[in-house]
């Protein structure tokens, strides 16, 4: 991948009320990342802020044709069901390329997926609730791992103790 390369994790079950607040915030770290020099985005394709992240990058590309949509799916059957839907299928479509990881599911290979787009991007966004278990965490933790720079936008009401052991905004 050529250029200053960014992904995203997040969670997919967003508060409805939430909802606008984080699709704004994260236009924002977006944004933020184009005037900093990023071209390509990686998306996982989850529900959530995976596909806000993706259609926000899709939005960007009219005024900025530089910019690449990448798509990192877990495994090929994953693929075949975001193509059943028309809003996705069109995402997909968009992009300038899709990556699939392994083509049977195991269980962990959305953990594989994540590590993927942290060791691939120099810089990791992630919409995160204070959660101590599951995927946006996990991505958090490689993202400390490999040193990549994490732009944090917290949510919710379980930020707790967890925040200060993760760590905000840091490289």
């Amino acid at each position: 991948m050529e250029g200053k390369t960014c992904c995203v994790s997040g969670h997919r079950d967003i508060p409805a009320d939430e909802t606008a607040p984080v699709k704004e915030a994260l236009r924002q770290e977006i944004e933020k990342a184009v005037n900093d020099g990023f071209t390509a985005f990686l998306s996982g394709f989850a529900d959530g802020v995976d596909q806000y992240f993706a259609e926000i990058i899709l939005e960007l590309q009219d005024e900025n044709p530089n910019l690449k949509l990448i798509a990192v799916l877990p495994y090929q059957k994953r693929m075949d069901s975001l193509c059943q839907k028309e809003h996705t299928n069109a995402l997909l479509d968009a992009c300038a390329e899709v990556i699939v990881i392994q083509e049977e599911y195991r269980p962990n290979v959305y953990a594989k997926c994540n590590r993927y787009m942290v060791e691939h991007s120099d810089r990791v966004i992630a919409v995160y609730d204070g959660r101590e278990k599951g995927g946006t965490v996990k991505t958090i933790r490689f993202a400390h791992q490999f040193r990549k720079e994490l732009r944090e936008i917290p949510i919710g009401l379980n930020l707790d103790k967890n925040r200060t052991n993760l760590g905000q905004n840091r490289r």
